[in-house]
């Protein structure tokens, strides 16, 4: 009972905070304040240490927004982790997660923004391993480690920095734009974000970090670890949208989301195509904003964070009720048995494919139609609409596994969706799911976009949906038997990322472990034998000569003392 309270009291403190959070940042965004606070934390002499927050109104609607949906996670794990034995350890791991977001928010100092990000990538290992096997041991080394090559990039950027005397960025996004140093520095910060978003080639840690529990997958993929570095590259947009080079990360950014779109579909794992999915929302945000659109870009972010944790939240309690199987081909007529959670999954899932006037349809609609009224070449708009193809597509194949045919596990089960906690949680997301991307375009775009399309151009959204439903079933229903006997490498060239796993984290593991073998065997056993053992035994021999040579004399003391004695007499006589 004392757990529940935690997670209980705690649900009811950062929802507040939450709520308090949304209506500053509506005065912020009405009145366009920007406010700095400087706390001075140590004064020694001339030396200053100062912590500095930024409060505008980005930062805090989107701390009101991942406060609310961990508040809601934090109410959900109620039910999900009833029967841990470590509820109290999880429930404070969550809120270190969230603070170390709330540091990286609000910071516009290299320094605290470590500070946060680093916290991130600490307790997000700390949460993969958190049922403690193999799995998670691997998945959890793999995420750090990848995550800790964006940290080195953000250090060097730290030291380069130190340039300019101080390590607030936000001062000189715009004074020093064509500066050398500053263009080193913005290079970095894109490696660092692209580490934490997990483009490509760091891909491979975000389908491995789905051996968190399903709550944590909900509070990660939605608006805290992976949208930390698109956050990140929002602050940076004025440093590096008119750079020569970003047209290579814009590259890599559309091939992410390519290739996670094509990867889902032939995914068989819940998590997994939830996970891929959310790699691909990723690419988009990415993709965008280095078209020059930070706004869109961040829009979207907030509605990707509404619709993804409450996709989560249904597919942790569709794994919660089937006894913790997660392939879908063991699901089928989950309506009949699970009708709320159902609906709320379908919900979800609209929004993430950009289903009419649905949170998701407010960001995608505006972002390909602004894409459809730039002067881009044809690779960037075809790589758009395909990957929306490929979105529409997974997510159909997706609920036609879920909702058609018939329940493939055993008949006896006690599947239901009466649990308070989880679905009061769920209830409250798909409100935002349902009604947030309305408001928050109204307001954050309180003046309207002109978009001026034909006909044809306008509509091609949702002609590219009802294509992706149609070829969603045709991928269903042929279940791919067909594919995996003629075409296996090709199937499993799609399947594990374009070989992302193999070559970025199992081919440099092996390679470096052999070339570690190699190293201790020539120099452990061959160098240092020769240096340890040969010349160190020639030097003692030589050594105890010399020694010899000393105790010879130091024996026979009495002859040598009388001999100097001689010496001494027949010197004396001469003078």
């Amino acid at each position: 009972m004392f757990l529940l309270n935690i997670c209980f009291i705690s649900f009811l403190l950062i929802i507040f905070f939450s709520m308090l959070l949304f209506m500053v940042s509506i005065y912020f965004m009405l009145y366009d304040l920007v406010y700095f606070i400087e706390y001075n934390l140590i004064e020694i002499n001339s030396s200053c240490i100062v912590m500095i927050f930024l409060f505008d109104w980005m930062s805090l609607i989107f701390m009101s927004t991942v406060l609310f949906i961990s508040s809601l996670v934090i109410l959900y794990s109620n039910s999900y982790m009833l029967n841990d034995l470590n509820l109290n350890r999880f429930i404070m791991l969550v809120i270190l997660f969230v603070l170390s977001m709330m540091l990286m928010i609000l910071s516009p100092n290299l320094i605290s923004i470590l500070l946060g990000w680093d916290g991130l990538g600490l307790i997000s290992y700390c949460l993969v391993i958190y049922y403690q096997n193999v799995k998670s041991f691997n998945a959890g080394m793999l995420t750090v480690l990848s995550n800790r090559i964006g940290d080195i990039f953000l250090l060097l950027s730290i030291s380069w920095m130190m340039n300019f005397g101080g390590w607030n960025f936000y001062f000189y996004t715009e004074i020093l734009k064509s500066n050398v140093y500053m263009m080193m520095i913005t290079m970095m910060i894109l490696l660092a974000s692209f580490t934490k978003s997990a483009q490509i080639p760091f891909s491979s840690w975000l389908p491995a970090a789905m051996a968190a529990p399903t709550p944590v997958s909900s509070l990660v993929h939605s608006s805290t670890l992976v949208t930390a570095g698109v956050y990140l590259l929002i602050r940076f947009e004025n440093l590096f949208n008119s750079e020569y080079f970003i047209n290579f990360f814009l590259l890599f950014s559309s091939l992410t989301m390519f290739m996670s779109g094509l990867n889902a579909n032939f995914e068989f794992d819940l998590k997994k195509i939830i996970a891929l999915s959310t790699l691909s929302q990723l690419g988009l945000m990415m993709s965008i904003l280095f078209l020059g659109f930070k706004f869109l870009a961040f829009f979207h972010l907030l509605m990707h964070a509404f619709f993804k944790a409450l996709l989560f939240m249904c597919s942790g309690i569709y794994i919660h009720s089937l006894n913790n199987f997660q392939d879908i081909r063991i699901l089928g007529s989950m309506f009949n048995q699970m009708p709320f959670t159902s609906i709320c999954f379908h919900f979800s899932n609209l929004s993430l494919c950009g289903f009419p006037f649905l949170a998701g349809f407010y960001s995608k609609d505006l972002i390909l139609e602004m894409l459809l009224m730039l002067n881009y070449n044809m690779f960037i708009m075809m790589i758009f609409f395909i990957s929306t193809f490929l979105t529409v597509s997974y997510t159909f194949r997706l609920i036609y596994f879920s909702m058609l045919g018939w329940f493939n596990m055993i008949s006896l089960n006690f599947l239901n969706d009466y649990d308070l906690y989880m679905n009061n949680s769920m209830y409250f997301m798909m409100l935002m799911v349902v009604f947030g991307g309305s408001m928050f375009s109204w307001l954050m775009f309180p003046y309207n976009y002109f978009i001026l399309l034909p006909f044809y151009l306008k509509i091609l959204p949702l002609i590219i949906i009802i294509f992706g439903m149609i070829f969603g079933f045709f991928v269903y229903y042929l279940n791919l038997k067909m594919f995996k006997l003629k075409f296996y490498f090709l199937n499993m060239f799609f399947s594990m990322m374009w070989f992302l796993p193999i070559i970025f984290s199992y081919g440099m593991i092996k390679n470096i472990m052999y070339l570690n073998k190699e190293m201790t065997l020539s120099f452990n056993q061959n160098w240092m034998e020769f240096y340890k053992s040969s010349i160190i035994l020639i030097f003692l021999k030589n050594f105890s000569g010399i020694l010899e040579l000393f105790l010879f004399y130091f024996n026979n003391i009495l002859n040598l003392f009388l001999i100097l004695f001689i010496l001494l007499m027949y010197y004396l006589f001469i003078v």
